[in-house]
Order: structure tokens, then C-alpha cells, then sequence
């Protein structure tokens, strides 16, 4: 059965050898031709050597979230097809390099003791060889595609017989299976160029090169295979303005378009690349003419100081914000609580990882979520918001900064792994969305007796910052006035922490319902889907399968969770028969959340902490189970290399 402009295709070898580049330069050439693109990256958390692979979606559509199962498996390694092989639909296509066929198992050294073990007992279920070309018998019995390409035959055409470029230019075999791909389904080579010079903007050398490989690869697949792979990908006509990013680069858009002036980080996967693309962009273009922006940003000695630096920024009147993960997340919590003492709006934007301890520093999952409610000593009021897509990361970090300033208190932005280092293509951010709110900030002078901390109905004071010419004011760790000096008396304790509460109150009433739940598909549904942060796409998916065979399903995606709109979630799930939650970590900690601010249960947990995000495959599988009336109350997901 043909396929038209509906690809899933993977690309795998090791770290360093060009994965993420090869995988990259697919992306963009699809996107060129108008295809919606979806990227996911998966890598060890070392700099060289272990297996990486790089899954893109494509379709005429907009698909957010990768699948289970690719439909070509592009691979110029051993390791790829060992670990990958066994993944591949029945009709789809196999890519590999001839020479590799007599790889053995045994000598592919970098694979984790568990899949050696588990590949070699199902080689023997199947009295193969345990060799790659066992695996490719494999593959061929059940259906899947091969094509062969020799790699180094065709470099040879280009370096000649000299061994040196011939090594060099072996980083070129991924490129090459790459137009290979393109050659099977049929898509114009033109866009591989128009790709390559975009990412190798201004080499002229290494841009020919590649280009070369690409067309030998092309024509090496169009002259020896027949055109009959089901699937194709054609270039289809858009007017729409899309840009290609990954999560790390629009939320690091969000924090300029808001006006982020100090950007403090210690290293920390996944957070890290944030800073490093804030910190390629410190000076930038505006939209008005020959007018420019700019952002400070800081590699500091740790992650104590990281938070401490940028709360001293935000008392200076700046944009603040600080980027981490977990580990570094643990690091910050007491100068969290003296922000929180001190009422000052600074961000600080988290991407969890798996854990605990060091965990899985380059995997993902969404274990931090109790943590970052409960983060400090004691009782102090914070915002907590997570962002479900790349487009929500990019308007998220703009409100985070809006809340942050507007009810003086700390923002955590919740972000993971997996929004982290995806890439999609997205209809162009608009930067005029992202208004800038700074709340009750005192412009001019101030006057004697300047109370920073005056209590007000809101609990929301005059916001002088640091410098401001007239009054006084302190700022200390300890309890205190209106003035800011430190004070133990008991009526003021009470009056004081009455009021810093007294603006989480304000916010979940001031903060409007589409910034606190977003609902899809009809709320009067059979069965409803809860789930908060990068899940989304991937129950999004899911739901259109569904809803094409009129099944009722209603997604409610929580993108609030402090304050958590707690009455609305319970108007929303009273009424469901059967009510899911979905989340990646193991306990279901936010289905637990809702259940006790609601004393709402969940009649199912769909949950997933193996270190990789959730397919789509996997919710629309999970669901129809439960729709079934089969499935039991705990369902552990597991897919992933």
C-alpha cells in the first residue's frame, strides 16, 4: 500500500561520527520542500564512541512527537542495525553498509551487556548467525527492505585510492545514507543541497564534497533498486513563515523577546545548550532598523552562584533568569527561599533529566515535579508553569518573566529532556504576542520611608530596585518589616507571611484559564487524558488516530502547577467515565497532585521512566487497551534503545 508524505525515518552510529549533522540535514531539506518535521535526539552521556540515533517525522501535516516504529532505518554502522533492526515496520526499508556483514555481535563492543544478552538469545530463537547478517536475514524474513550501500567504494570516487581523505571523508557516509533515503522515497536532491548550505553556510569546500557523496549515494540507489518503495515524499506549496528549531533555542528566543537582560549557568545536560545559543546571540539585531538588543550571559562556579547572581540582578531591576537541571536544581534551593523571603522576581528555568542522583544526565523524564513545588525550608509562595511544545516554550519563557515581576515572587519554568533536544518546524513566533509586564514597578524616585514590603490587599507592595534614588530599604535571609528590617515579633510573622501567600491567591485569580489548562476534543468525552509538559504531542497524535475512528477521548493538559487550577480540573474530570493520567515518571506524581487537591483518583496511570520520551504509538496503544475495558490500572511503558 503507497504512502504519500507520512515518514518515519532513523538514523543511528556513533557519537561523533556526524549522527546529529546527517540527521539535521534531513530535517531541513524535508522542511525546505514545506513537510512538517519533527526531530528527536537521543545520546549517551559521553562525548565519543557510544551509540547515538536521531529519529525525524515527516509528514504534509503537523506531527509533534516521534514513533515506535521507523519506516527507514538509515544506518553506515554495525551497531545501528543491531540495535535497531528489530524496529523497523514490515515493508519498510533497511540502509547498510555491505562490507559490515560479517560483523559479529561479539566484537560490537560499545552495546550494554542487556541488549548483547537479549539480542543474542533472539538470534538463537531464530538459528541465525549472531552476525549483522543475521540480523538482516532477520529483517528480510519479516518483511523490511534492504539496500545496500557501499560507502566506501563510492568515496573512493571522490578521494581516490589515498587512505588519509578516505578516512577523513568516512565522516561523509551518513550524509550519504542520508541521500539514499532520499533517493527510496523519491524526493528531489535539490533540497539535500539547498540543506547543505544552510548548515555548512560559507564552505564552499565542505559543501561540495558532501554534495558529491549525496549524488553518488542518489544514484547509486536509483540505478541498482527498483522505484518500488511504498513510501514518497513529494515538496508541497505553503504561504506560511515556519522556522526549524529545538526546545533549548526557543526558549531561549522567549527569554529575549522578554526582554531577559542576565542569563546566569553552570554546565548541566540538558539545560546547558539554552545558554550556549543565548550566549552566540549576546548582541541582536530588533525589529526596528539599525536597532539592537542584548543579553549578559554568565558561565559561573557552580550553581549556588548561579541563582545567587541572578537574584542580585533582578533586585537591580534586571531581567533575571538562571538555566539547570535537577542536581543543579538541589544546589539552588536555599537561595530559592531567599528569594522568596525577599519577593523577588527571578526565573529560574529547569529541564529535568532522569534521576535521581546523577541518573541518566542526557535522558529523559518528568520525576522533579514534587521536588519543584516543595523546593526550600519552610512555606514560601513560587509559580510553577511547564510548557508541553516548543511553541509553549518560546511564550512560556515570556510569562514566566510577566508573572515573576508582576507578583514578585520566583518562576519556575518546567521544561525536560525531551522538549529539550527535540526539533520541529513551527509557524514563525510572534514576537509582538510576548508584551512585556512588569507589574508594580516604581518609576522615579522614592520618597523617606519607602516601604518595600508594605502590606497591601494583594500582598503585592511598590517595587523600588536597587539604586533607586530616595528611600531605603533591606534586604536580609531573616523575617521582616515593611522597612525590611529584622523583626521576631508574632503579629508581624503573621501579617508578613499572610501576605507573601496573599499573591498566590492574586495570581490564581488574575491568570486566565488558557494559561492554565489547555482542553482538546470535546470535555463531555467517555474517557479524559491528563497530562502536563512534553507528553503532549505525542497524546496529540495519538488522539487524531482515535478520534478518526470516532472514539471519545478529550485531552486536558495542565500547563499551571502552582497554583494549580484545582476547581477546574474537577469541574473537568467529575464528568469523565474513565479518567487517565499520563506522565513520564514512575509513580505518576501529578495523577497523586490531583488526587489530593481535588480527592479525585485516576482509574488509569500511564507512566514512563526508561529514559526515553513517549511514541505516539504507545498512547493510541495504551488508550484503545483501556477503552477496551483489558488494561490494568498501572500500565508501564517501555519502548526506547
Amino acid at each position: 500500500m503507497s504512502q504519500k508524505n507520512q515518514l518515519a525515518w532513523l538514523i543511528g552510529g556513533a557519537q561523533g561520527s556526524g549522527v546529529d549533522s546527517a540527521a539535521n540535514l534531513f530535517a531541513k531539506a524535508c522542511a525546505f520542500g514545506g513537510l512538517y518535521v519533527y526531530g528527536q535526539r537521543e545520546y549517551y552521556s559521553n562525548i565519543m564512541g557510544e551509540h547515538s540515533y536521531y529519529q525525524i517525522t515527516v509528514s504534509d501535516r503537523l506531527v509533534r512527537s516521534a514513533r515506535s516504529y521507523p519506516d527507514i532505518l538509515a544506518s553506515a554502522d554495525a551497531e545501528t542495525v543491531f540495535l535497531h533492526a528489530l524496529e523497523v515496520k514490515a515493508g519498510g526499508a533497511l540502509i547498510y553498509d555491505p562490507k559490515l556483514t560479517e560483523t559479529s555481535l561479539s566484537k560490537v563492543v560499545a552495546l550494554e551487556n542487556r541488549a548483547r544478552r537479549d539480542l543474542q538469545r533472539y538470534l538463537q530463537s531464530k538459528s541465525l548467525p549472531e552476525t549483522l547478517g543475521g540480523m538482516l536475514q532477520d529483517a528480510q524474513a519479516r518483511g523490511v527492505r534492504l539496500y545496500l550501500v557501499p560507502y566506501d567504494e563510492l568515496l573512493q570516487k571522490i578521494t581516490g585510492e589515498k587512505a588519509p581523505q578516505l578516512a577523513q571523508a568516512k565522516r561523509m557516509a551518513n550524509t550519504m545514507a542520508v541521500a539514499a533515503s532520499c533517493a527510496l522515497v523519491g524526493y528531489d536532491i535539490q533540497f539535500l543541497e539547498r540543506a547543505l548550505e544552510d548548515i555548512f553556510q560559507g564552505k564552499k569546500k565542505v559543501i561540495e564534497l558532501n554534495l558529491r557523496a549525496c549524488e553518488l549515494a542518489y544514484e547509486y540507489i536509483a540505478k541498482n533498486f527498483a522505484r518500488d518503495f511504498p513510501i514518497t515524499l513529494e515538496p508541497i506549496t505553503t504561504s506560511e513563515s515556519r522556522i526549524y528549531v529545538t526546545g533549548n533555542q526557543a526558549t531561549a528566543l522567549g527569554k529575549l523577546t522578554a526582554g531577559c537582560t542576565v542569563q546566569t549557568y553552570y554546565p548541566i545536560s540538558p539545560a546547558t545548550d539554552e545558554s550556549i545559543y543565548l550566549e552566540a546571540h549576546q548582541i541582536f539585531e530588533r525589529r526596528a532598523p539599525n536597532e539592537r538588543g542584548a543579553i549578559v550571559v554568565i558561565q559561573v562556579e557552580d550553581e549556588i552562584a548561579a541563582i545567587t547572581m541572578a537574584t542580585g540582578a533582578a533586585l537591580t531591576g534586571a531581567r533575571a533568569a538562571t538555566s539547570t537541571s535537577g542536581p543543579g536544581f538541589s544546589l539552588m534551593v536555599e537561595a530559592l527561599g531567599w528569594a522568596g523571603m525577599n519577593e523577588v522576581p527571578v526565573v529560574v528555568t529547569l529541564y529535568q533529566r532522569g534521576s535521581p542522583s546523577t541518573g541518566l544526565p542526557t535522558r529523559h523524564e518528568q520525576g522533579d515535579l514534587r521536588f519543584v513545588l516543595h523546593a526550600g525550608h519552610g512555606e514560601f509562595p513560587r509559580i510553577v508553569i511547564a510548557s508541553g511544545d516548543l511553541e509553549e516554550c518560546f511564550y512560556d519563557a515570556i510569562r514566566a518573566f510577566n508573572y515573576a515581576e508582576r507578583y514578585q515572587l520566583p518562576v519556575i519554568h518546567l521544561l525536560d529532556k525531551a522538549l529539550a533536544s527535540s526539533s520541529q518546524t513551527c509557524s514563525a513566533f510572534d514576537v509582538l504576542k510576548g508584551r512585556i509586564s512588569r507589574g508594580a514597578l516604581v518609576e522615579g524616585a522614592v520618597s523617606d520611608g519607602y516601604k518595600r514590603f508594605a502590606y497591601t490587599e494583594t500582598g503585592i507592595s511598590p517595587r523600588a530596585v536597587l539604586g533607586t534614588p530616595g528611600g531605603i530599604f533591606w534586604n536580609t535571609g531573616d523575617e521582616h518589616d515593611e522597612l525590611g528590617h529584622i523583626t521576631e515579633d508574632p503579629v508581624e510573622r503573621i501579617r508578613m507571611m499572610d501576605k507573601r501567600a496573599k499573591k498566590l491567591e492574586v495570581a490564581a485569580q488574575e491568570i486566565p484559564l488558557s494559561e492554565k489548562i489547555n482542553i482538546f476534543g470535546d470535555p463531555d468525552s467517555e474517557l479524559i487524558v491528563l497530562s502536563w509538559g512534553s507528553p503532549k504531542g505525542a497524546i496529540l497524535d495519538a488522539l487524531e488516530a482515535l478520534w478518526a475512528e470516532k472514539l471519545s477521548v478529550c485531552f486536558v493538559q495542565c500547563r499551571l502547577l502552582s497554583p494549580l487550577p484545582s476547581g477546574d480540573l474537577k469541574t473537568l474530570l467529575e464528568k469523565a467515565q474513565r479518567r487517565v493520567c499520563i506522565e513520564n515518571n514512575y509513580s505518576g506524581q501529578f495523577a497523586g497532585l490531583v488526587r489530593e487537591s481535588t480527592g479525585i483518583a485516576m482509574d488509569h496511570l500511564i507512566v514512563k521512566f526508561n529514559g526515553r520520551p513517549i511514541t505516539m504509538d504507545e498512547v493510541y496503544q495504551s488508550v484503545k487497551e483501556i477503552l477496551s475495558g483489558k488494561a490494568p490500572r498501572r500500565m508501564v511503558l517501555t519502548h526506547g534503545a
